[in-house]
Parts: C-alpha cells; structure tokens; sequence
C-alpha cells in the first residue's frame, strides 16, 4: 500500500468514526425519528454530503451503530464450554456488560429504543445470526447444570436476568445517578455495583462469587 493509500483510507476511519460518534449521541438522545442527517453532519462537524458518502441512508447509519452495539456485546461473552467455570465465566460477563453500560451508555440506550420500537431494523438478525448465539451459550450453561456445576435454573431467563440489570446502569442512568445524589458515577460507584450484582446473580445460580474488588 502507497503513502497516499494508507492516508485515504486512514482519513475515511477517522471521518466515518467522527459521523458514527455524533449519530450515537443523536439517536440516544432524540430516537430515531428525532435524527436528521443534517444534525449528525453539524455534531461530526463534516459536509451532509460526507454522511451520505460513508452511508447510505440514514438507516443504514443507524444499522451500524445496532450491529456495532450487539457485536461488543457478543465479544463480552466469548466462546464458553463446558469444561469453564460458570461462576467465572458468567461473572467476567456480567462485570464486561457493566463496563459497557458505565463506559457506552449511549449505545445501550439505541438497541433498547429499538427493541421498544418493534426491532424493525433488528428483528432479521436477532432471528438469525443473535439466535444461533444465543442457543450455544444456552447449551453451555445446560451442561453446566447437568454436571452440577450450579444450580437447576433456566438458561434463557438467566441471560435475560443479566441483561436487565447491567443495562439498567446505561438505559436509565438518569434515575440511578439521581438516587446516588451525584452527576456522574464515581469508581467506587461502580466497584460497589460490580460486586452487589455479581454476587446476587451467582448466589442464585448457587455459585461462590470469587474474590471481587471491583476494579
């Protein structure tokens, strides 16, 4: 690759990262109806011309940051197997959604008000692709069940669990942050939530959370 290459393609990441980070704040902030393409352009601080050069539609746009959102969540949970520890595994997945939540908030809040709005942009790929993911970490953790690993509970319901209290922190951190008495979460917000869900979570797959100092 030429000097010049490598310039016009380091020069397409870096505008397409700008375009990305203002339409994620626009959309969490506003919806998806809210969104234009020229707010997005004006937050970037590129030509509307740019935005419709890296992407399409404003859908499409909006369907990166989805497919973006679902693979960081599925890199959190990487392939697991029955020979794992589930209180290790499932605690190292809790602690990386937690850090999602805290860390891209924003993002959190696009795939719920997707999810709320019907999943018309998602419903093909959390049929397909999200399915076939979702029934080997549900095979996993039934053979950690069969080996006596934890306790009798139903996978499914499990990950449903986790993904309703490492969200909350992001979908509605409004209302935490409130009650916490502060505008922000400090680390010590944080470690202390780590640890009270983890704790919850395993204790009631009848799993020994380890050693947790949050950090």
């Amino acid at each position: 690759m030429s000097r010049n290459q490598y310039r016009v393609g380091q020069i397409r990441i870096d505008n397409e990262a700008l375009i990305l980070q203002a339409a994620e704040q626009e959309f969490a902030r506003v919806g998806f109806s809210g969104t234009s393409i020229s707010r997005i352009a004006q937050e970037a601080g590129v030509p509307r011309s740019n935005v419709h050069y890296y992407f399409s539609s404003k859908e499409a746009l909006y369907q990166r940051l989805l497919t973006n959102v679902l693979d960081a969540w599925n890199r959190s949970f990487p392939e697991i197997t029955p020979e794992d520890d589930p209180a290790q595994a499932l605690g190292e997945y809790i602690r990386a959604k937690l850090d999602f939540s805290r860390n891209e908030p924003n993002a959190s809040k696009i795939f719920a008000n997707e999810i709320l709005r019907g999943a018309p942009l998602l419903k093909a790929f959390l049929q397909e692709n999200y399915s076939t993911w979702l029934k080997r970490k549900q095979d996993v953790i039934q053979q950690w069940i069969a080996q006596g690993k934890m306790d009798d509970i139903d996978p499914l319901n499990l990950l449903f669990m986790i993904w309703a209290t490492t969200q909350h922190y992001a979908d509605f951190d409004v209302q935490v942050k409130t009650a916490l008495g502060r505008d922000d979460y400090t680390e010590e917000d944080f470690a202390r939530i780590t640890r009270t869900v983890k704790h919850i979570i395993l204790k009631g797959c009848g799993l020994t959370p380890g050693v947790d100092t949050g950090q």
